[in-house]
């Protein structure tokens, strides 16, 4: 069951972007904070950041 969850993730969106919608849709049903929301969001955009500059160096 786990394999086909992550093979359709792959296929669909990313981890991170998974990550993210999951966080978002925990602020909004109050089960994390507003700032556990905004390190989230941070991790997501630091990490995106970077992936975007590597590929762009390597290119």
């Amino acid at each position: 069951m786990k394999g086909y969850i992550d093979k359709i993730l792959n296929l669909t969106i990313s981890k991170k972007l998974t990550v993210f919608v999951v966080a978002t849709m925990l602020i909004l049903k109050g089960s994390i904070s507003g700032s556990e929301w905004v390190y989230i969001a941070l991790m997501y955009i630091g990490t995106q950041g970077v992936i975007d500059l590597y590929n762009r160096i390597k290119k």
